[in-house]
């Protein structure tokens, strides 16, 4: 279980955290495959360890899976592992997060360039600035996210259905989407958060209920197929989701049941939006056919809905929503709207 002095101020767990006890440095995750009933630490002294909790979904989130990656090259760098293939496992942990290669080209480029007996402390310089970044970023699309919905939904009281998990779980700051309703809920804006169980891993029944909870949101769990009649009764102002990849021309990657959502919402004119870091991303790849989306253990939906022994299970991670259903896309340097390849590049600098 999670020991009580690493809590933070609001009473919740680091999603990760880098440590140095005696026996040399670790990494540690708040195992969310256990949330949650269950507050229980993973407690990193290799890389391998690292990779097996991102694959299992241990820890997950585009951003937070960035601050894995560096954090993951630092713990290779300060135990003696050879960096160069712990890089290369780490950043081929998991395919459609482009945030988690981009988290390990910053901490290995940052070790390659430093002397050698400088190069494990600049790798963790590096995962601790961006774990600096992401903080910033996740504040600055909190700004920038209520700004639009007070654009686009007069008069507060926001009603907001969401989908996956985009709060502090995903983050090394309060997160992406769920970031933006809990600086609704902070101004007394948010009069209902909607919550898509998000089958099969329940990432929205497991996690979002349980961030939403501990910060006292008025929020309602839902199954993922009752969303069409919620949003057709006009309980939805505002349809808000993460992202796990962007690319070049704003079609986003994220989990699986937001592209339906994206298509129920234009139908019946309810802004759709997708918040992300700038790092989520990826100009080099040009559209969302381009995306590679990964496919997960079929029994992840059978041992979910028990089926006959040998069904086959269809199970894709990520579904792709393009551009043309998206409202806007909220980042750290503003908002994208339209979304446009030509509007896209400008914010990303």
């Amino acid at each position: 279980m999670a020991d009580l002095s690493t809590r933070t101020e609001n009473g919740t767990i680091p999603a990760l955290r880098w440590e140095e006890p005696p026996e040399g440095p670790v990494l540690v995750l708040l195992d969310q495959t256990r949330l949650p009933h269950d507050e229980v630490e993973l407690v990193c002294t290799d890389v391998q360890a690292l990779v097996a909790g991102i694959r299992s979904l241990a820890v997950r989130g585009a951003p937070l899976l960035g601050l894995a990656g560096a954090y993951g090259v630092a713990l290779a760098a300060a135990r003696g592992y050879d960096v160069e293939d712990a890089a290369e496992l780490l950043a081929h942990a998991r395919p459609t997060a482009v945030n988690l290669g981009y988290g390990v080209r910053r901490a290995i480029d940052a070790y390659r360039q430093a002397a050698p007996d400088q190069a494990a402390a600049a790798a963790l310089a590096a995962a601790r600035g961006l774990h600096a970044e992401d903080a910033a970023a996740s504040a600055a699309m909190a700004e920038y996210g209520g700004r639009l919905l007070a654009e686009l939904i007069p008069g507060g009281g926001y009603r907001i259905l969401t989908h996956g998990n985009t709060g502090a779980l995903i983050s090394g700051g309060e997160g992406t989407a769920l970031g933006v309703v809990l600086a609704a809920h902070r101004s007394g804006e948010l009069r209902r958060l909607w919550v898509d169980e998000t089958r099969p891993m329940l990432q929205g029944a497991r996690l979002t209920s349980y961030e939403a909870a501990r910060a006292g949101m008025p929020y309602t769990l839902l199954v993922d197929g009752a969303a069409g009649s919620l949003v057709t009764a006009g309980e939805v102002d505002a349809v808000l989701v993460g992202a796990d990849r962007i690319a070049a021309d704003g079609a986003t990657a994220n989990k699986v049941g937001s592209y339906p959502l994206a298509v129920l919402a234009a139908y019946h004119h309810v802004p759709f939006i997708v918040v992300a870091p700038t790092t989520t991303v990826d100009l080099g790849t040009p559209d969302g056919a381009s995306i590679e989306v990964e496919h997960r253990p079929g029994s992840e939906v059978t041992d979910l809905a028990p089926s006959p022994l040998g069904t086959q299970a269809y199970n894709p991670a990520f579904d792709v929503t393009p551009p043309e259903l998206i409202t806007a896309i909220v980042t750290e340097n503003g908002v994208v709207s339209p979304v446009m390849a030509e509007n896209l590049a400008a914010v990303c600098g």
